[in-house]
């Protein structure tokens, strides 16, 4: 097939949106001669814009501008995370001042009065919000939540050890550890056990408050990993948690419930379990790092790489290829049969079922990471897990990039997937939500200011025609001009360029919008090949789909067909989407599929590494020294 210049130009750009921001210089309104001669000179009956070369030059003479570097634009980055320091909880907001100044005599007010008073003697810290919770909480209530007469309760030992198994759902333990007063003490100095007691009872509730906080919104605010990062953090009021506490029968379930309870959720966290509970057996496959197999060669590794497949094949593919796999003898000769068995198993595991055993390949056949690398994916899982709202919605449209899949939901269930292509590792894709408003059939492609300065600039210096021979509009100041017109050499500020409707225009049919300061959208493309790559991190930013007309469909509550009208019609046309439906653009490197089998992916954006030292910062940040 032979492509227009168009088609080509927009495969070169790889087809999408920026996801960058600029940071371009302001444009030269005027040059030397120009301040020379008192000003630009205006044609007659022309009217000047900027950025547009307007001027006559002198018979003979030729005018010259000298270009300007040619600029860069960056995208977001990421951020060293700093984690909150801890707060002192100020204890003289509720100390009882009354009996506060005995606490120093020999003589120790009785019961809950000496401990009321032993309050004032308490140094805690906790987070910002824990700390003003635990200040507001006692300001206004003069019982106690966890001790009574001399001792601990058994809602405090439920409690503590509801807490020391935070790992269980992916928090640190460590974070939440509190001091517990011993059983017996020294009845002849009760101010020191009042005093103890005064410190467990502050220290567990701030540990309960700081555990409701992170269970329902995660310890790590994204925000603080990167520009790629947007999310609204979730308002917790942890006064109102520590009341329930209080008046709650059933403490376990009610600390257990500040947890997401989705099936995705509780998917992660039984595959921890399950995971933390294995033992790494002797009869892991391993082959050769480096391997690379095509069809009609030998290779020792052979024999490994049919290990495993029986090993991590479904049942299905062993009892279709039973036959293969019971003749092979361990030899190194790649023969068809193999071929075929390989193919099954690359398409079992969405995979390019081409036979060619590579990275890809090799990771599904050893069983994928290793259980300390799924644990760690697991973690991390978890707590962006938090960052999503409760309920995802029972109609919703889910991207996960790693995974390179966008998933649409319907009475909350998977009703199809696609594979999309996603940011590439320098025009990465963001982390957000957002509610789909638009389809747009036939349409525009308003191109990025990354794309015009980065990819457009030098052949435009060098050509100022190419956007008019390759079919773009250009504009100045919202005024059409023809690109051979624009002073290229300048700012390229209020310069718009735009590719029209058509076969090759880089959004293909049609997009779906959800607008957003990050310009990201989905979009059909020309690009189809890129479907087949198992690793589509290959675009601007922009998710590409596969079937966009499936998904325009799913979004409008219309058929197919009815959007190929739409299409055929060849008019540009915004088409609202009636439905309150939520789109997650979301990372995750470990996330069940629709049978809750919890599945792990690459991570394409090196995203995880950022989260760990979010953790780790956040740890250090939270440790009090005794």
């Amino acid at each position: 097939m032979k492509l227009t210049k168009t088609a080509v130009l927009a495969a070169a750009l790889a087809l999408s949106c920026a996801t960058i921001t600029l940071h371009a210089a302001p444009a030269n309104a005027i040059t030397l001669m120009d301040f020379i001669r008192g000003g630009k000179k205006k044609e007659p009956k022309r009217e000047a814009l900027p950025g547009v070369e307007t001027g006559l030059a002198l018979p003979g003479a030729e005018v010259k501008q000298e270009p300007r570097p040619l600029p860069r634009v960056t995208g977001p980055r990421y951020y060293t995370y700093k984690a909150d320091a801890l707060k002192r909880v100020a204890v003289d907001k509720f100390a009882d001042p009354v009996v506060t100044s005995s606490i120093s005599t020999d003589v120790a007010p009785a019961g809950d009065a000496g401990i009321r008073a032993a309050f004032s003697t308490v140094n805690l810290r906790a987070s910002a919000d824990a700390a003003k919770a635990v200040e507001t909480y006692y300001s206004d209530k003069k019982g106690f939540l966890w001790i009574q007469g001399t001792g601990i309760t058994e809602k405090a030992k439920t409690a503590i050890a509801v807490l020391a198994d935070a790992a269980s759902v992916g928090l640190d333990p460590w974070d939440y550890a509190v001091k517990i007063p011993a059983d017996s003490f020294d009845s002849a100095n009760m101010n020191a056990r009042y005093s103890e007691l005064a410190t467990f009872e502050l220290a567990l509730s701030a540990a309960v408050a700081t555990y409701v906080q992170d269970a329902a919104r995660g310890r790590i605010d994204p925000n603080r990993i990167s520009g790629y990062h947007d999310f609204k953090r979730k308002d917790v009021n942890l006064v109102a948690a520590l009341k329930n506490v209080g008046l709650s029968g059933n403490v376990k379930a009610y600390l257990e419930s500040r947890s997401p309870m989705s099936d995705d959720f509780l998917a992660l966290k039984a595959e921890l379990a399950k995971l933390k509970a294995e033992t790494q057996g002797d009869d892991r496959v391993v082959i050769a790092e480096g391997t690379l197999l095509k069809p009609g060669q030998s290779n020792p590794e052979l024999a490994n790489i049919v290990k495993g497949i029986v090993k991590h094949g479904s049942d299905a593919l062993k009892t279709e290829h039973s036959v293969t796999i019971a003749s092979y003898k361990d030899t190194p000769d790649y023969t068809p049969e193999l071929v075929t068995l390989v193919e099954a198993f690359q398409k079992e595991n969405g995979l390019k079922p081409d036979g060619v055993v590579g990275k890809a390949s090799i990771r599904k056949m050893v069983g994928g990471d290793s259980v300390a690398d799924k644990v760690a994916k697991l973690e991390v899982a978890l707590e962006q897990a938090r960052w999503l709202p409760v309920d995802l919605g029972a109609r919703h449209v889910f991207i996960n990039q790693p995974a390179f899949m966008v998933y649409y939901y319907e009475e909350g269930r998977e009703k199809f997937s696609m594979r999309t292509v996603v940011g590439s590792k320098s025009n990465q894709t963001y982390f957000f939500e957002d509610r789909i408003q638009t389809v747009e059939v036939n349409p525009y492609w308003g191109v990025p200011q990354s794309i015009i300065i980065n990819e457009m600039l030098p052949k435009l210096r060098n050509d100022p025609s190419y956007l008019d021979r390759m079919g773009y509009e250009v504009a100045v100041g919202g005024q059409a001009v023809a690109s051979s017109s624009v002073n290229w050499n300048g700012s390229t500020s209020g310069i718009s360029v735009r590719q029209p409707p058509s076969g090759d225009n880089a959004l293909g049919e049609l997009k779906i919008l959800f607008p957003n300061s990050h310009a990201i959208y989905m979009h059909d493309t020309p690009s189809k090949s890129f479907f087949k790559k198992d690793m589509r991190a290959l675009s601007h930013g922009c998710v590409r789909l596969a079937e966009p007309r499936k998904m325009a469909a799913a979004v409008l509550g219309v058929s197919e067909e009815d959007v190929g009208k739409e299409i055929s019609a060849g008019r540009n046309k915004a088409l609202t989407v009636k439905a309150d439906i939520p789109i997650y653009i979301a990372y995750f490197t470990a996330w069940p599929n629709k049978d809750g089998a919890v599945e792990y992916f690459d991570d394409v954006y090196g995203r995880d590494d950022y989260m760990r030292k979010a953790f780790a910062a956040t740890r250090a940040a939270r440790k009090v020294e005794s």
